[in-house]
């Protein structure tokens, strides 16, 4: 498949995407909790793992594979704004890094989308969460280009941008990754297939550090 068809495919499946969630959203409840994000964010089996924990308030997930802070930032009404959540749980921006999309651009995004939460969702309560580590030396992560941008260092890097776009806006920024690296910073090689995504081993260790905020 070429770079070409690869792109449509992608487009496709996050636009099949985008209709299912607007259909599921016809039925859900204001006032819960929406995890918003990418890959990162779809992948976490929460609405699953939700059925174990003693929670008042019902978490959606709204994350898509393969986007970054410009598709949320299009689509946000649909992600996040429709569901009028009580909290929101933002994890978007790592494909800013892998697609070579600038950091003026990947900056100037988030902040838009935390100023469209400011003004449509002003009682709403919002966590922007640090970007979880990789492991540079898995293979399949050395030999997936899409990845080829991105590193532990970059991560850190926009952790930090992100930290203090949340303190301009008056939003808490949380590291939930505590248990996930190895000593030397690294994903620890159990917790991920490709270097990059977890397992949901991974995310249980994330849900159990990031319960409190839940």
């Amino acid at each position: 498949m070429g770079k070409k068809e690869a792109v449509a495919q992608l487009q496709q499946r996050e636009m099949d995407v985008l209709r299912k969630y607007v259909k599921a959203n016809k039925s859900a409840l204001p006032d819960q909790i929406v995890f918003a994000g990418s890959s990162l964010m779809e992948m976490f089996p929460i609405e699953k793992m939700q059925q174990n924990l003693e929670l008042k308030q019902k978490i959606y997930n709204r994350g898509v594979s393969g986007t970054t802070t410009q598709f949320l930032l299009q689509h946000i009404d649909e992600l996040v704004l429709d569901l009028q959540p009580a909290k929101i749980f933002i994890n978007i921006g790592s494909n800013d890094i892998d697609f070579g999309i600038s950091e003026k651009t990947f900056i100037s995004n988030y902040a838009s989308i935390l100023q469209t939460f400011q003004q449509k969702l002003p009682q709403t309560t919002v966590y922007t969460m640090a970007y979880y580590p990789m492991n540079p030396t898995i293979q399949a992560a050395k030999n997936n280009n899409q990845n080829s941008a991105r590193s532990n260092e970059r991560l850190a890097q926009a952790s930090q941008q992100v930290a203090q776009l949340a303190d301009k806006f008056g939003y808490e920024f949380i590291n939930v990754n505590d248990g996930l690296a190895d000593e030397n910073g690294d994903l620890l090689p159990k917790l991920t297939f490709d270097g990059v995504h977890m397992f949901p081993a991974g995310y249980e260790i994330v849900l159990k550090n990031m319960y409190r905020y839940l």
